[in-house]
Protein backbone atom coordinates (compact mmCIF):
# COMPACT_ATOMS: atom_id res chain seq x y z
CA UNK A 1 0.00 0.00 0.00
CA UNK A 2 1.59 3.62 -0.77
CA UNK A 3 1.46 5.91 1.78
CA UNK A 4 -1.18 8.79 1.26
CA UNK A 5 -0.21 11.79 -1.05
CA UNK A 6 2.58 9.77 -2.72
CA UNK A 7 2.59 9.83 -5.78
CA UNK A 8 2.83 6.35 -8.00
CA UNK A 9 5.38 6.86 -10.21
CA UNK A 10 5.01 5.67 -13.40
CA UNK A 11 8.60 6.03 -14.37
CA UNK A 12 8.95 3.47 -12.03
CA UNK A 13 6.62 1.45 -13.48
CA UNK A 14 8.17 -1.79 -15.71
CA UNK A 15 4.83 -2.02 -17.64
CA UNK A 16 4.65 0.97 -18.53
CA UNK A 17 8.98 1.81 -19.72
CA UNK A 18 7.99 -1.13 -22.13
CA UNK A 19 4.50 -0.35 -23.54
CA UNK A 20 6.56 3.19 -23.89
CA UNK A 21 9.69 1.99 -26.09
CA UNK A 22 7.35 -0.91 -27.81
CA UNK A 23 5.29 1.83 -29.24
CA UNK A 24 8.26 4.38 -30.17
CA UNK A 25 10.14 1.17 -32.11
CA UNK A 26 6.67 0.45 -33.59
CA UNK A 27 6.34 4.20 -34.71
CA UNK A 28 10.23 3.87 -36.67
CA UNK A 29 8.92 0.58 -38.32
CA UNK A 30 5.34 1.93 -39.46
CA UNK A 31 7.42 5.30 -40.69
CA UNK A 32 10.24 2.84 -42.93
CA UNK A 33 7.18 0.46 -43.71
CA UNK A 34 5.01 3.27 -45.20
CA UNK A 35 5.75 3.09 -48.85
CA UNK A 36 4.17 -0.34 -48.61
CA UNK A 37 0.88 0.79 -47.30
CA UNK A 38 1.73 -1.51 -44.65
CA UNK A 39 2.26 -1.44 -40.25
CA UNK A 40 4.60 -3.60 -38.58
CA UNK A 41 1.85 -6.11 -37.43
CA UNK A 42 0.30 -6.43 -40.61
CA UNK A 43 4.56 -7.10 -42.36
CA UNK A 44 4.53 -9.48 -39.67
CA UNK A 45 1.38 -11.29 -40.63
CA UNK A 46 2.59 -11.31 -44.11
CA UNK A 47 6.27 -12.93 -42.80
CA UNK A 48 5.31 -15.43 -40.76
CA UNK A 49 3.01 -16.78 -43.70
CA UNK A 50 6.06 -16.42 -46.04
CA UNK A 51 8.14 -18.70 -43.49
CA UNK A 52 4.99 -20.87 -42.78
CA UNK A 53 2.95 -21.01 -46.14
CA UNK A 54 -0.27 -21.13 -44.16
CA UNK A 55 -1.33 -20.62 -40.41
CA UNK A 56 -4.51 -21.04 -38.51
CA UNK A 57 -5.87 -17.68 -37.54
CA UNK A 58 -5.06 -18.63 -33.84
CA UNK A 59 -1.69 -20.08 -34.74
CA UNK A 60 -0.91 -16.65 -36.14
CA UNK A 61 -2.56 -14.87 -33.19
CA UNK A 62 -0.44 -17.58 -30.74
CA UNK A 63 2.53 -16.73 -33.21
CA UNK A 64 2.69 -13.23 -32.41
CA UNK A 65 1.08 -12.73 -29.39
CA UNK A 66 -2.17 -10.78 -30.79
CA UNK A 67 -5.37 -11.47 -29.58
CA UNK A 68 -7.70 -13.89 -31.56
CA UNK A 69 -9.97 -11.34 -31.90
CA UNK A 70 -7.88 -8.86 -32.84
CA UNK A 71 -5.84 -10.99 -35.00
CA UNK A 72 -9.38 -11.78 -36.73
CA UNK A 73 -9.80 -8.41 -37.81
CA UNK A 74 -5.76 -7.79 -39.33
CA UNK A 75 -6.76 -11.02 -41.14
CA UNK A 76 -9.68 -9.73 -42.39
CA UNK A 77 -8.13 -6.77 -43.65
CA UNK A 78 -5.66 -8.27 -45.47
CA UNK A 79 -8.31 -10.38 -47.25
CA UNK A 80 -10.46 -7.63 -48.38
CA UNK A 81 -7.54 -6.19 -50.11
CA UNK A 82 -6.54 -9.12 -51.65
CA UNK A 83 -3.23 -9.72 -49.92
CA UNK A 84 -4.23 -13.15 -48.25
CA UNK A 85 -6.97 -15.79 -48.54
CA UNK A 86 -8.71 -17.29 -45.85
CA UNK A 87 -10.53 -21.04 -45.93
CA UNK A 88 -11.89 -23.46 -43.81
CA UNK A 89 -9.23 -26.76 -42.42
CA UNK A 90 -9.74 -30.05 -44.47
CA UNK A 91 -9.53 -31.82 -41.01
CA UNK A 92 -11.74 -29.02 -38.81
CA UNK A 93 -14.02 -27.03 -40.74
CA UNK A 94 -14.29 -24.57 -37.71
CA UNK A 95 -10.44 -23.35 -38.41
CA UNK A 96 -9.85 -21.32 -40.80
CA UNK A 97 -6.39 -21.64 -42.67
CA UNK A 98 -4.76 -18.31 -43.72
CA UNK A 99 -2.60 -18.32 -47.19
CA UNK A 100 -0.29 -14.95 -48.77
CA UNK A 101 -2.05 -14.75 -52.17
CA UNK A 102 0.83 -13.97 -55.30
CA UNK A 103 -0.36 -9.91 -54.46
CA UNK A 104 0.64 -10.77 -50.89
CA UNK A 105 4.15 -12.69 -51.64
CA UNK A 106 4.69 -9.30 -54.13
CA UNK A 107 3.85 -6.93 -51.27
CA UNK A 108 5.91 -8.65 -48.68
CA UNK A 109 8.49 -9.05 -51.08
CA UNK A 110 8.71 -4.92 -51.98
CA UNK A 111 8.20 -3.98 -47.75
CA UNK A 112 11.15 -6.96 -46.94
CA UNK A 113 13.88 -4.40 -47.55
CA UNK A 114 12.29 -1.15 -45.95
CA UNK A 115 11.66 -3.45 -42.84
CA UNK A 116 15.68 -4.44 -43.41
CA UNK A 117 16.15 -0.94 -43.52
CA UNK A 118 14.04 -0.05 -40.15
CA UNK A 119 16.24 -2.88 -38.46
CA UNK A 120 19.51 -1.39 -39.54
CA UNK A 121 18.51 1.92 -38.09
CA UNK A 122 17.24 0.58 -35.31
CA UNK A 123 20.63 -1.08 -34.60
CA UNK A 124 22.58 2.05 -35.28
CA UNK A 125 20.67 4.26 -33.02
CA UNK A 126 20.89 1.82 -30.59
CA UNK A 127 24.07 0.07 -30.98
CA UNK A 128 23.99 -3.56 -32.19
CA UNK A 129 25.31 -5.02 -28.88
CA UNK A 130 22.06 -3.39 -27.07
CA UNK A 131 20.10 -4.29 -29.28
CA UNK A 132 20.92 -8.03 -29.44
CA UNK A 133 21.18 -7.86 -25.75
CA UNK A 134 17.45 -6.54 -25.83
CA UNK A 135 16.22 -9.08 -27.48
CA UNK A 136 17.51 -11.71 -25.57
CA UNK A 137 16.76 -10.34 -22.53
CA UNK A 138 13.25 -9.57 -23.02
CA UNK A 139 12.66 -13.32 -24.59
CA UNK A 140 13.86 -14.40 -21.23
CA UNK A 141 11.13 -11.83 -19.50
CA UNK A 142 8.90 -14.26 -16.90
CA UNK A 143 5.46 -12.91 -16.50
CA UNK A 144 3.16 -15.40 -14.08
CA UNK A 145 -0.22 -15.65 -16.18
CA UNK A 146 -1.85 -16.36 -13.08
CA UNK A 147 -1.54 -13.24 -11.46
CA UNK A 148 -4.15 -11.37 -13.37
CA UNK A 149 -6.56 -13.89 -12.12
CA UNK A 150 -5.51 -14.13 -9.07
CA UNK A 151 -6.26 -10.49 -8.39
CA UNK A 152 -9.94 -10.38 -9.41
Amino acid sequence: MLPENQPIGIDQCNCFTVRKAARQISRLYDAFLQPSGLRITQFLILATLNEQQSASVNALAERLDIERTAMGKMIGFLERDGFVTMRPSPTDGRIRIVELTPEGTELFERAAPLWLEAQHQFSIMNGPKNVASLRRNLSRMKVDNGAASSVE
